[in-house]
């Protein structure tokens, strides 16, 4: 089934569409929008990343660090502008 740009389910058929937009704009279907899911991933993402955090040791968050600066400015990092 075609989704649209938000990835909502939409008919596969022009008449199919037409007559579930209709729906909606005539508030016999009510279009759920994911603001929710986008809100708990988000904040299941922080706490993992917390939780990572807790648990990595200091020179293992060091050696995370240096091998991310050295990437960061290490000339295979940069990007081509003309």
């Amino acid at each position: 089934m075609p989704k649209g740009p938000k990835g909502q389910k939409r008919p596969a058929d022009v008449i199919g569409n037409a007559v579930h937009v209709m729906r909606i704009a005539t508030g016999e279907i009510e279009e759920k929008p994911k603001e929710a899911k986008i809100t708990v991933r988000s904040s299941a993402g922080k706490k993992g990343a917390a939780a990572r955090a807790a648990t990595l040791t200091p020179s293992k968050r060091t050696e995370i660090a240096r091998k991310a600066a050295k990437t960061r400015w290490s000339e295979q990092g940069k990007s081509k502008v003309p």
